[in-house]
């Protein structure tokens, strides 16, 4: 029996002597990845992961999609608490200060051998994810609020179908013109509609900052929620349903607001730019897209989500997963990226590309998240970011629903987030 093992140990030997070392085992890596917009995005991030691996052979990835934003945290946490944690993950920007307290991620400064790949991606991406002089995320399905309309209806209301509202007092004054009742009285279209689900402290953010208030400081520990700019904005919002009656009473959903504008139940909306694509492909009418409209300036907080390495990883995969988020975010990439979604590209080289310039070319609705930049700022972003944004949405919950005043509701979630927060000044 020993020689017959011995036999086989020699042949074996003999046989890696012929044909050469076996390469290295692949570095496998695991991606957890929101789909919180519509449109194919797994089937593009499914056909991107098999080009980076057939350029790649030593470093597969295997993504998994785990629901919204909110859904990925949780199950990302959950599977680190449980010892299994991806390697790497798409998660809000926001989520920075509830990972780094977590104790979950590593920044990038000491896995990137050129820190000037740092300074190849928009400031305003990157303003969420360095914190303490160092940085912790890189942009990738990046987003801003914009404003689509229906020019057709625009049309048929008597306005200006290329001129999408530029202040709030436009957009109240176009909305009255915009609503469309049939012979009942029952209203058919709704001049705008704002989402008061999923992401409302995203809009609420949005109509502060064009406030001209900002919504927390930089350390991550304070918010305005009851500046009275802020409480202006959310009178403003709420004034739109129950004052003008240009908009819906109660909850407006943000995962059917796509829908409800290209069935043109309503003439325009806010949403995300991740939605461009989608809209592009389903409208069946002229639709244009702008930047917010301004009460003391234009505005929008920066969305959407970034790539974060998670501490557990080993230092090999630690490197591939760098490399893999390198190769998603170069910009032929990132145009190609915008291009099929709607996310802005995280880089100014991006759109220098000949494939994003020519698309610009042919639909310059592409260009005005970019362009809208110059206004943006950072996402609101906090320590306990997850009860913090439960605290701002039900505020606003509370306001369009009329179940509380505006400035109740605001005192309300301004109370509940002093004493989480209370924890980290």
């Amino acid at each position: 029996m020993r020689l017959f093992r011995t036999t086989l140990l020699a042949a074996a030997a003999a046989t890696a002597l012929a044909f050469g070392p076996r390469p290295a085992a692949a570095v496998d890596l695991t991606m957890y990845y929101p789909v919180a917009v519509g449109g194919p995005v797994t089937k593009i991030i499914d056909d991107m992961v098999a080009r980076f691996e057939k350029e790649n052979a030593d470093i597969k990835v295997t993504a998994v999609y785990a629901g919204n934003y909110t859904d990925t945290m949780t199950k990302a946490m959950t599977a680190m608490k449980g010892g299994q944690p991806p390697q790497l993950s798409v998660l809000l920007s926001t989520d920075v200060f509830t990972l780094m307290d977590e104790n979950a991620i590593v920044p990038m400064d000491d896995l990137v051998a050129d820190k000037d790949w740092f300074k190849q991606f928009y400031p305003a991406f990157m303003a969420n994810g360095q914190i303490g002089g160092k940085t912790w995320s890189i942009p990738f399905q990046r987003s801003t609020i914009v404003l689509y309309w229906n020019k057709d209806a625009f049309k048929e209301a008597g306005l200006d179908p290329e001129k999408a509202p530029a202040s709030w007092d436009e957009m109240e004054q176009m909305s009255k013109k915009l609503v469309k009742k049939d012979a009942s009285g029952n209203v058919i279209r709704w001049g705008v509609e704002i989402p008061t689900t999923g992401y409302a402290y995203w809009m609420l953010q949005a109509l502060a900052i064009e406030s001209g208030q900002k919504l927390m400081n930089e350390a991550g520990n304070e918010l305005h929620l009851t500046a009275p700019k802020t409480v202006a904005a959310l009178n403003y919002w709420v004034d739109l349903s129950r004052k003008d009656a240009v908009m819906p009473t109660g909850s407006i959903d943000w995962a059917t607001l796509r829908s409800d504008f290209l069935e043109g139940k309503t003439a325009m909306m806010w949403h995300t730019t991740g939605n461009l694509t989608a809209v592009k492909d389903g409208a069946k009418f002229n639709f244009g897209v702008a930047m917010l409209p301004a009460k003391e300036r234009r505005g929008s907080p920066t969305g959407g989500g970034s790539f974060y390495v998670f501490k557990n990883a080993s230092p090999e995969q630690q490197k591939a997963a760098v490399k893999f988020i390198q190769w998603m975010t170069a910009p032929e990439r990132a145009a190609e990226w915008s291009i099929k979604t709607g996310y802005v590209a995280v880089s100014p080289a991006a759109y220098k590309t000949p494939a994003m310039e020519a698309y610009a070319k042919d639909f310059p609705a592409a260009t005005v998240a970019r362009d809208q930049l110059e206004h943006a700022v950072p996402e609101l972003s906090v320590h306990e970011n997850g009860r913090i944004y439960k605290f701002v949405n039900d505020a606003v919950q509370a306001a369009v629903t009329g179940s509380q005043s505006p400035q109740d509701a605001l005192s309300s979630a301004q109370q509940q987030s002093d004493r989480v927060l209370r924890a980290y000044k």
